[in-house]
């Protein structure tokens, strides 16, 4: 009989939910994608049904629920903290302490009653630590046999960043950063300060950062007050945070902003409010103090190891700008990250420790022809034509069904070469952040207006924000110097110096708009300002339908390249089912969409009407 385990990661955000059969992934969701609450905390019920209806089986027949980390060793950590910093942080004491007494110091307890709305039975529930749970989803689904592990994200029980040793089915942790000193948190706490919100606008800091004059005076500055007053960074990549200018440890924010702004003659950014060099100026300074830790850090991991491979999970693996500088550095042969790096891969992560750990199985050998035992990360639910035809004879909406799918690519090659906007969702949908072509919004990378249209007219975002290029996987680097897969989209790479356009006369001291729509490069919609691209390498034998569109657009276009964005609007969820796609498809100035073989095309669609204004439904990220 099958073995099954169910990994859950909740209750502080992005809660997913991973099942697996014989150690291998079956399924696996984040909550939010159901919910359409983005981030959603809440125990993952919706994704946990999901998962065991995959597999066809009920929760009687789950072996083990795993936990993604020690609530106990968490109370703890809150416990000592409090009385470390006594008298202060009494505010935060009242708000966070009733609710652990109530509830969360009881996890179990309420773990059951969560697990009882799923179905009958009581399956055996496991606590690995949260640093062992990203750890695990780093190492065990990586091609690698073995591996050195750098997991770096805010906090989990106690630690920050931890450095392990995989090998086989054995994780052996070596090092660990305890709280409050932690990377992930004072990348955080920058992103809070610039205007930004907290574990959700990391990415846009990171954006930002390439507006930054490099090497210019403020920078420097900027930097150097981050290393001198700030943080104590050792040659090894731990740090010592000097707490004189942080809240989080006993506070409800993040900074105490009277001391940051002594240390950078800069006031807090208001959410929303215009950005001006200086934002970016500081943006770019802390990206390099990053970028430097991230890189000693994996040096320090090579040297306990000795590996010449890494694997890596924890949110700050989600900054694909380091991720990028540091497979360049040439420290490791290779490097593997966990597609959903952040909290919800805890989840996998938490079950495959289980399966290895608890249970002692060994690890199976690679499928033939696999590039990891991710699957893609298209672990989520899929649709069938008969779904779409009822949304269609729901919304009266036209549509065109294409028995040929080589007809149906070359119709949307068209529109993609027309300029137009197309919402793609095809298969599974993806697990982690990113769109990788399941939930996608596509687009023509050659066409300068791209950007401010999807930005502006789609996405409804800040125009400043980039877009990821998907490219065929057997063309990467013609376009980009990269040499490597890249299929989660994880890896920062500069477009290829062929595709380059030269700077004009004074571009560095033009105002962030104008230097974001000057054409970079022939690929000007998937260009940064700094000629670097995140990049997303589409393998046919992870995505057959995505790699045949964009082969037909290479073959019609001479381009083995398209724009890929998420499918959603700015604070809503990637959508996961045709009703979400058809109401983002028609909330917005998209152009056409597909579900499976079907295409629909605005200009045919019945009039849309919402008595009120929809944005209001989402939160702004």
């Amino acid at each position: 009989m099958p073995e099954y385990i169910l990994g859950i990661s909740a209750y502080y955000h992005d809660s997913a939910a991973a099942l697996l059969r014989d150690g291998h992934i079956v399924a696996a969701a984040h909550e939010e994608r159901f919910t359409r609450k983005k981030h959603d905390p809440a125990f993952p019920a919706k994704a946990g049904a999901y998962v065991l209806a995959e597999a066809g089986i009920s929760l009687p027949e789950v072996a083990a629920v795993v936990f993604y980390d020690k609530p106990y060793l968490k109370f703890e950590r809150l416990l000592e903290t409090y009385h470390g910093f006594a008298p202060k942080g009494l505010p935060s004491f009242l708000s966070a302490i009733p609710v652990w007494i109530k509830e969360k110091l009881f996890m179990r307890k309420m773990l059951r009653e969560e697990l009882a709305k799923l179905g009958p039975g009581k399956p055996r529930i496991l606590f690995p630590e949260h640093h062992l749970s990203h750890a695990a989803s780093a190492f065990y689904p990586s091609p690698f046999d073995e591996a050195a592990i750098l997991t770096v994200d805010g906090v989990g029980e106690w630690a920050t960043t931890a450095i392990a040793h995989g090998k086989g089915k054995d994780i052996t942790f070596l090092r660990e950063l305890d709280f409050p000193h932690s990377l992930g948190l004072l990348y955080s706490a920058f992103t809070y300060y610039c205007g930004f919100k907290v574990n959700s606008g990391e990415y846009k800091l990171m954006g930002l950062a390439p507006y930054g004059i490099e090497g210019g005076a403020r920078v420097e500055g900027y930097r150097k007050a981050i290393l001198d007053e700030i943080v104590d960074l050792r040659s090894d990549g731990s740090m010592l945070l000097n707490m004189d200018f942080f809240n989080y440890a006993t506070g409800l924010t993040m900074t105490r902003d009277a001391k940051w702004e002594a240390a950078f003659s800069l006031p807090r950014r208001e959410p929303e409010s215009e950005l001006g060099q200086e934002h970016m100026d500081l943006a770019l300074a802390i990206q390099q103090v990053t970028e430097e830790a991230v890189l000693r850090l994996a040096k320090t991991a090579r040297d306990l190891t000795g590996c010449r491979h890494l694997t890596m999970a924890g949110g700050v693996a989600l900054n694909c700008v380091a991720n990028g500088k540091l497979l360049r550095s040439g420290l490791f042969d290779d490097i593997w990250i966990q597609p959903a790096a952040g909290d919800a891969g805890g989840a996998v992560g938490a079950a495959m420790a289980a399966w290895h750990i608890w249970m002692g199985k060994d690890r199976t050998p690679l499928p033939k022809g696999a590039l990891d035992r991710m699957r893609g990360s298209y672990l989520g639910p899929k649709f069938t034509t008969a779904d779409v035809k009822r949304l269609a004879k729901r919304r009266q909406a036209p549509f065109t069904r294409f028995e040929d799918f080589d007809a149906l690519c070359d119709t949307v090659c068209a529109h993609l070469a027309a300029g137009h906007a197309v919402g793609w969702f095809q298969g599974r949908m993806e697990y982690g952040p990113r769109a990788l072509g399941g939930r996608s919004i596509l687009g023509d990378p050659r066409h300068p207006e791209m950007q401010k249209k999807l930005n502006l007219k789609i996405k409804y975002r800040e125009g400043f924000r980039p877009f990821a290029p998907s490219v065929l996987a057997e063309k990467v680097s013609e376009c980009f110097e990269l040499d490597r897969p890249s299929p989660y989209m994880l890896l920062v790479a500069p477009v290829a110096e062929a595709l380059r356009k030269p700077l004009p006369e004074g571009y560095f001291q033009k105002p962030m708009l104008e230097r974001l729509y000057v054409e970079r490069s022939t690929l000007p919609a998937i260009t940064h300002v700094d000629f670097s691209a995140r990049v997303q390498t589409v393998h046919r034998q992870t995505n057959e339908r995505y790699w045949r569109l964009i082969s037909r657009f290479n073959e019609r276009e001479g381009c083995p390249v398209v724009v890929n964005t998420s499918f959603n609007v700015r604070g809503e969820p990637i959508v996961c089912t045709p009703e979400d796609a058809y109401r983002c498809f028609m909330r917005t100035e998209m152009d056409h969409l597909v579900i499976g073989d079907c295409l629909f095309s605005k200009a045919d669609q019945p009039a849309w009407a919402e008595t009120e204004d929809w944005r209001d439904e989402y939160e702004l990220d």
